[in-house]
């Protein structure tokens, strides 16, 4: 294996998928991997569970495979097709390194003419990452492997460090998390096609990494299960039987099924890949291994299978590639946009403040119109959604003071029965009986020169006083809430409009005091409307005073009469009286009419509570609208466009605009990353896009596509040859998809068929679709799918 030749290379990768693996390992090697998941598949498993023997298999490229050593870290092995032949070996850091350590990793990069020298090379990265058996014993650090040649397919493999029971001398539990730590970040990686490697010299109910792999791929929909190490088992031994029922896929259950491969061991010297497809083959044609549809068996199978598995996967998440390309390169260009352009000179920083101040008022002035067009506002629904739409927080806020002061704006509420206490907070219950009992004390202290009978003017003002007396906390709370509202939605719209360090300065230096004026202006505008209803007389011209207070003066006439038409017929309701002689209704007349309170100051305190109820229902409402539109409207909403303006920006002294807006070496270090991240995020959607265009399943033969894919015949019945299998795996291939059209899916480890090309009544839809004007962008993207990779 010291040469390039290596034939397992070239088998995972048919000449029609070329360009498709291609693009994808275009874009990793742009760099777009450390911004968004990339299709590759991961190796990975317990220790000592054969993973880099397994990986060897597939890939052709040797790796340490002793039973005394194991995977460190992560190697990922990147194929590539180049005119120069070679194998280049580097360290990428792990983000978690400080930026002297990552100089210095970054640092090692050395190069070979073959495959003799990797293992040595990799035992020299052990030494830069300072990994021995004695000291540190794993690293979250990436030693990147890039085999290149003209004859090499473009191919992602990663093998990651085997998952550890249980801390020994040499492996500490600091040790054990950090690999668990760095396995379960490749699978959860959505896009990572995992290979989890299980040794059958071990009870694979006791092996980690099937539990990881369930819990990183719930549904086992990207998951391959690999058994190594079958020829330890003893022939026809229940160990031996449970394994086979696992290959089956009849007891831990993936979608993409599992496979049973026979490595060579690493304890018998030296050895070739073809000396290890001999013997495997041999081992699979005896014994109950024979039994196993072939599909299942063997290395060559696998790269078959991991060849159709990877291309099904980078199809599938193309076009959501596309789209998360798309929304970090915007994230990136609304970050690049809060932090403007450099800003070294005076003249640059005000031109920036200038800019965002234009920014600001254009957000201010959308929210208070109720205009919720631009992305700022977000979803309604989530809570930072509502708070950046203050016309609705004040709406609902004024609402809530509407009819919180409408429940607990008056001292006394008059009630039916004193048995009834079912009165708000801060309301006492009394009876009208108990009301006039006050009120008549009240008189009594207050007397002017009113005949009997009447009551001085004054004591409505008085009794008005007494019953509006919580008007002034409820208004205070009220104002403190729109305030805080308001406060909230300013700085969340700074934030959005200028970087963290700049926002964060323009609301200590601009917003806060504003802000503090503004609640000043507020408490005094709210005591300037109270004052009316706490100090003078009452005054209204308001109709709806006389049609209150002739309003409860019916409504108590009512009850009366109601009273005495009752005692009159001897009915405890007038709802239905029955009548079955004659009547003389003269005396009810005359007890209507001789109605009268003989007590004369009884009669003027009724009277004055009467009045003093109409007034407050007048009042009320004239207060409510005074605080909602004289005070939160115009001293409060009104002027927070004036608050940050281009007025305000030129008017700053030197000092405050460099104070606010001068760049800190952070915002200048964040700046560069943007602009190096946005420029490999634009590649990366630009390789995208001119791929899209590229139809792939249209040049391939159907037959052959289908037969590579399917192994089984439509009952799933097992198949003893891959002759049969290929005679009629275009028929397999119309069945499983005719079954996943009816929405049934195929038999848990059967890998699913690429799909046929479109049939022409489906393009001919596609077509449809293409020139109607009432299609969607849903119907639109998938004809748009569906012409360029032919099938949906």
């Amino acid at each position: 294996m010291a040469g390039f030749t290596t034939e397992a290379l070239n088998e995972l990768c048919s000449k029609d998928q070329l360009d498709l693996l291609d693009s994808i390992d275009c874009l990793r090697s742009q760099g777009i991997s450390h911004y968004v998941s990339l299709p590759q598949i991961i190796v990975c498993g317990d220790q000592s569970s054969g993973k880099s023997s397994v990986l060897e298999a597939i890939s052709g490229v040797p790796f340490p495979t002793k039973s005394n050593l194991c995977t460190r870290f992560p190697i990922e092995l990147v194929l590539r097709k180049t005119s120069h032949i070679g194998v280049s070996v580097s360290i990428v850091p792990h983000e978690s390194r400080s930026e002297s350590e990552q100089l210095s990793l970054g640092g090692f990069h050395e190069k070979l003419d073959g495959f003799d020298g990797l293992p040595t090379l990799i035992e020299n990265a052990k030494t830069a990452l300072a990994i021995s058996t004695q000291g540190r014993a794993f690293s979250k650090d990436l030693l990147r492997v890039e085999v290149s040649g003209p004859d090499r397919p473009h191919l992602t493999i990663v093998d990651l460090p085997g998952l550890i029971h249980s801390e020994t001398k040499q492996q500490s539990a600091s040790d054990v998390e950090l690999v668990q730590d760095v396995v379960q970040a490749y699978m959860k990686q959505p896009r990572s096609i995992i290979l989890a490697v299980v040794s059958a010299k071990n009870d694979y109910a006791n092996q980690i990494v099937l539990k990881l792999a369930r819990t990183a791929d719930k549904k086992g929909n990207r998951t391959l299960g690999v058994i190594t190490k079958p020829d330890t088992l003893i022939a026809n031994s229940e160990s031996e039987a449970m394994y086979v029922s696992l290959a089956r896929n009849q007891d831990v259950e993936f979608r993409l099924g599992w496979h049973v491969l026979k490595n060579m061991d690493s304890e018998t010297g030296e050895w070739s890949l073809a000396d290890r497809d001999v013997k495997e083959e041999g081992f699979f044609s005896q014994g109950i291994w024979e039994d196993l549809p072939r599909s299942l068996l063997g290395v060559d199978k696998l790269r078959n299978r991991l060849s159709k598995v990877l291309l099904r996967q980078i199809a599938a998440e193309l076009p959501s590639l596309i789209d998360e390309i798309e929304i970090k390169s915007n994230a990136c260009r609304s970050l690049l946009d809060k932090l403007g352009k450099p800003r070294a000179t005076l003249d640059e920083q005000r031109l920036y403040l200038l800019h965002i101040s234009q920014s600001f008022q254009s957000l201010i002035k959308a929210s208070v119109d109720g205009t919720y067009n631009d992305p700022f506002f977000e979803d309604a629904q989530s809570e930072p959604g509502y708070q950046k739409r203050i016309r609705a927080v004040v709406q609902n806020l004024n609402l809530d003071f509407a009819e919180c002061i409408a429940r607990r704006g008056h001292r006394r509420e008059i009630i039916d029965s004193p048995r009834k206490t079912a009165v708000p907070r801060g309301v006492t219950a009394t009876t009208r009986e108990e009301f006039m009992d006050h009120i008549q004390r009240l008189m009594r202290r207050t007397k002017g020169r009113e005949l009997p009978g009447t009551f001085n003017p004054m004591i409505v003002a008085d009794l008005f006083l007494e019953q509006s007396s919580p008007w002034e906390e409820l208004t205070r709370g009220h104002i403190e809430k729109v305030w805080q509202a308001t406060k909230k939605f300013l700085n969340l719209t700074t934030t959005y409009v200028a970087d963290a360090a700049t926002s964060k300065a323009l609301f200590q230096k601009i917003f806060e005091p504003a802000l503090k004026e503004i609640l000043g202006t507020l408490n005094t505008k709210s005591t300037e409307m109270l004052t009316p209803h706490q100090k003078s007389h009452p005054i209204t011209y308001n109709h709806y005073f006389t049609e209150a207070l002739q309003r409860v003066r019916n409504e108590r006439s009512k009850d009366e009469y109601t009273r005495i038409i009752g005692d009159f017929f001897g009915a405890s309701s007038i709802e239905s009286v029955y009548l079955n002689q004659t009547r003389d209704l003269r005396p009810l007349v005359a007890t209507l009419v001789q109605r009268t309170e003989p007590d004369m100051n009884r009669f003027a305190c009724s009277e004055a509570l009467d009045c003093m109820v109409a007034y407050y229902k007048v009042a009320l409402k004239r207060f409510v609208d005074d605080i909602a539109i004289e005070v939160i409207e115009s001293k409060l909403i009104s002027p927070l466009h004036t608050i940050f303006s281009p007025i305000t920006v030129t008017s700053m002294s030197a000092d405050l605009v460099t104070c606010i807006a001068g760049e800190s070496e952070e915002n200048r270090a964040q700046r560069e990353q943007l602009n190096k991240q946005l420029e490999v995020l634009t590649k990366g959607i630009e390789t995208c896009r001119r791929f899209a265009g590229v139809r792939i399943v249209g040049g391939v033969d159907d037959s052959t596509v289908q037969s590579e894919n399917t192994s089984n015949s439509t009952d799933y019945g097992p198949r003893d040859s891959d002759e049969a299998s290929d005679h009629s795996a275009s028929d397999d291939g119309r069945s499983l998809l005719a079954l996943s059209d009816r929405g049934v899916s195929p038999p848990m480890g059967y890998p699913v068929p690429v799909p046929a090309p479109a049939p022409l009544i489906e393009r001919a839809g596609v077509e449809e679709i293409f020139t109607s004007s009432k299609a969607s962008k849903k119907d639109m993207k998938k004809a748009n799918f569906v012409a360029q990779w032919g099938y949906t």
